[in-house]
């Protein structure tokens, strides 16, 4: 069964720090987070066989705290949406106690709900993405999964910090990430978007509002807020995204490592039969529409660039009035309804909002249920409220509480 879920597995599992503060607890990564010796090949074919030299920035900080990194768990080709991954399975399993996955449109969220686990999304640019394989550079980073907000807080006091191989990180100091016991109190108004609740089926949105409603038991007081352009933020991410996908991918082709085609007849036909074969379709799709933007339609790409900037300023309008907006996690549909862009982004329409925001979100399970399905509940909170963010979701999901639940 291991293997099913692991891409590659350490076999040396033992800690190379005795007494840090993540002595024995073990990690799973994805094949896009550089282990030195490690294949890295990002589940593409593009980079079939490549070995990271070196290791990320946050691979070489869990390691000096004294956590076990067990391997790398399948993911979907370069971490975008859910196709294949595994990461939820193996926590879920017992196989790790948190697991690190890459998150440009709530994948670690949803992997999360889908298990009834915590998932978590940084603040953008508060931990290091030196040795990432990225895809998306301004919307993607890593996001973490475990089974309590505890554990999470516990690993982003590892992770989270300056570095001076990632210039992209924010220049403001980080609240630090005191143990649960310690932290405050202070987060008690919960904003939900009324643009939001409008855009959910009948049955989604009767979850939602009874998972509000476990919401004020803790002491939290619920609030309607507007957000005008909410129905805009998919438009936006796909656009933005798209022309990222399109430039990051611009250097696998097939001449200084990855996949190279084995029936070219000369260096031009080798670089375009090499780029054919070397990406799945989705992966393809988007690469085209990324290049459209790019080069046939900048005026749409700017368009893109200068409504998100307006969210942002929306968004940190409502942070006035409340200290946290809530939205579900996912929709009610297949799992596996991602063999299409249009499919993807429907599937993560709820999710997708903090990664163009940048801002922390946590994903909790138990609370927006209706029938047989856990939609999951998130809190997004404003620019790096992190610390205080998973504060409030401890005080609202403590360790133990759900089938998987157990601490760390």
């Amino acid at each position: 069964m291991k293997a099913d879920l692991f891409t590659y597995s350490n076999p040396s599992p033992s800690p190379a720090v005795e007494d840090g503060p993540l002595t024995g607890k073990t990690f799973t990564v994805q094949p896009n987070m550089s282990v030195r010796g490690w294949p890295a090949d990002a589940g593409s074919l593009a980079l079939k066989g490549f070995t990271a030299i070196e290791d990320a920035t946050v691979i070489e900080r869990l390691k000096k705290a004294g956590a076990i990194i067990a391997g790398s768990t399948r993911m979907s080709e370069f971490g975008f949406g859910l196709d294949g991954d595994t990461a939820g399975s193996a926590l879920a399993q017992g196989l790790a106690d948190v697991a690190l996955m890459t998150d440009m449109m709530g994948e670690a969220r949803m992997s999360a709900s889908r298990v009834a686990a915590c998932g978590f999304k940084p603040t953008g640019g508060i931990v290091s993405r030196f040795g990432l394989i990225g895809l998306v550079p301004s919307m993607e980073c890593f996001g973490i999964l475990a089974r309590t907000p505890a554990a999470i807080a516990a690993a982003m006091g590892v992770i989270a910090g300056t570095d001076d191989r990632d210039f992209s990180l924010c220049d403001d100091p980080i609240p630090p990430f005191v143990p649960m016991s310690q932290a405050a109190d202070d987060l008690k108004v919960i904003g939900m978007v009324r643009e939001c609740i409008k855009t959910l089926a009948e049955e989604e949105a009767a979850a939602f509002s009874a998972g509000l409603e476990r919401l004020k038991a803790p002491g939290c007081e619920v609030r309607e807020v507007s957000l005008p352009d909410f129905d805009l933020f998919p438009a936006v991410h796909h656009v933005i995204a798209s022309v990222e996908a399109s430039s990051s991918c611009g250097k696998y082709d097939g001449v200084r490592y990855g996949h190279r085609t084995a029936t070219a007849r000369n260096w031009n036909e080798q670089y375009l039969k090499t780029r054919c074969e070397s990406f799945g379709l989705l992966i393809k799709t988007y690469l085209f529409q990324g290049a459209y933007f790019q080069f046939e339609n900048y005026a749409a790409f700017e368009s893109a660039c200068r409504i998100r900037a307006r969210l942002v300023k929306a968004a940190n309008g409502l942070f006035r009035e409340v200290d946290v907006l809530a939205f579900p996690t996912r929709r009610k549909g297949p799992q596996d309804a991602e063999n299409s862009i249009a499919a993807l982004y429907d599937e993560c329409a709820l999710t997708l909002p903090a990664n163009v925001l940048g801002l922390p979100s946590v994903q909790l399970p138990g609370f927006a249920l209706g029938g047989n399905t856990d939609y999951g509940l998130q809190i997004v909170g404003a620019r790096l409220s992190d610390a205080r963010l998973l504060s409030l979701a401890s005080r609202l999901f403590p360790s133990g509480k759900g089938a998987h639940c157990n601490g760390i």
